[in-house]
């Protein structure tokens, strides 16, 4: 499973540090450069719920070895793809597949542990996750110095990964609750709450300032004001999720003494510190720290939602529940790119900064009183009449 997660960042963190080459090889805008990234998540948001409903269905092996096939295929064939337009298509077949195999891993995770070792487990997930995103940006921005399609060689590594998974993984039992109508049913009963609503609202925020503020425009700016190399920025955003992965593997502990909604609220924070702390100290190094405490919000919310998502629901729903968070991801992820994109060209970089950082501590404040109110609900129903 977490083999399969070294998998996801291939998706974006390869790519990122090579959006100016892919750019000046094509002779397109800044803006068209990053439908790499958004068109990645396109499809996604919408067939992720059925991947879930499949994965309940048919079982979380089959969809996991089939999406690392036609992940791998998809992603090695960029390299001969021979036209702007034949790179997007390509990226959004990868996309959905990318959908599978996170939606598979997670929802295997959700089967197997309870409670804080849930956190624990789904803190190692996301760890996994960070070391490649801190990894693959220096790979890509390496190999981006030859050509910029020569970092898609590296997706035909889920091929044997894939072949692994057909001899030694095992489909983990239990009983599937009902389908077709009765299962959409209980679907959207259950995922209609404002619990619900509430965690894929913040997955959804995160991937928004993660790929827009981030993963999009900080290249571009560092590029622009700095004169950094795709392997200097690869650095900086490594920084990031360097940060993500030493916080997360420590999730199952932070979880011991807050709740899922606290970690989530003090995540939102730290957005908001390391957005703010980009514009007021506009240096290569001042970013770097900034990007510090950006990613070790990641390592506190992300797993935190994943986890709190999967208490909401029984095991024959979780692959369905965790799908409509992956959807509200790539949502986020898609709209992010090309959203931050547009509106840099308007204000400039630094503006959207400060813009972001305010966004990011309002939903901090919100989750946390929503919080506050759970836990004084749960309070007073302990308590002797």
């Amino acid at each position: 499973m977490l083999a399969a997660t070294l998998l996801a960042p291939l998706g974006v963190p390869l790519v990122s540090p090579t959006l100016p080459a892919f750019r000046d090889a094509f002779g397109i805008s800044d803006a068209q450069a990053s439908l790499l990234i958004s068109t990645y998540f396109l499809v996604g948001i919408v067939l992720s719920p059925f991947i879930g409903m499949l994965a309940d269905r048919i079982g979380r092996r089959t969809v996991l070895i089939s999406c690392l096939v036609v992940f791998s295929l998809s992603g090695g064939a960029i390299v001969v793809a021979p036209s702007y337009e034949a790179v997007l298509a390509l990226r959004i077949v990868g996309g959905t597949a990318a959908a599978g195999i996170f939606i598979t891993t997670v929802t295997l995770i959700g089967d197997t542990f309870e409670g804080t070792r849930r956190n624990a487990v789904l803190g190692m997930n996301n760890a996994v996750l960070s070391a490649g995103a801190a990894i693959f940006p220096l790979v890509g921005g390496a190999l981006a110095t030859v050509s910029w399609n020569v970092p898609y060689f590296v997706y035909l590594a889920g091929l044997p990964l894939a072949f692994y998974a057909v001899r030694h993984l095992e489909e983990p039992s239990h009983e599937r609750d009902s389908q077709g109508v009765a299962y959409l049913r209980r679907a959207v009963r259950v995922l209609s709450g404002t619990d619900a609503l509430v965690l894929y609202g913040a997955a959804c925020m995160t991937e928004l300032l993660l790929f827009g503020a981030v993963i999009t425009i900080m290249p571009f700016l560092l590029e622009g004001n700095f004169g950094m190399s795709a392997l200097a920025i690869g650095v900086v955003l490594a920084v990031s999720e360097t940060s993500s992965v030493v916080v997360s593997a420590k999730n199952g502990w932070f979880a011991r003494y807050l709740s899922n909604y606290g970690l989530i609220a003090v995540g939102f924070a730290c957005y908001a510190v390391g957005l703010f702390g980009a514009w007021l100290v506009p240096t290569p190094v001042g970013i770097t720290l900034a990007m510090l405490v950006f990613g070790a919000g990641l390592g506190l919310s992300m797993p935190a939602v994943d986890a709190a998502i999967s208490d909401l629901v029984s095991v024959g729903l979780r692959g369905g529940a965790l799908s409509l968070r992956n959807s509200t991801t790539f949502l986020g992820r898609s709209a992010g790119p090309v959203l931050f994109a547009s509106i840099a060209a308007v204000t400039g970089y630094y503006p959207l900064f400060i813009a972001s950082a305010v966004v990011a501590l309002a939903v901090a404040f919100f989750v946390l009183s929503m919080s506050v109110i759970r836990t004084r609900q749960i309070t007073h129903a302990e308590e002797p009449a």
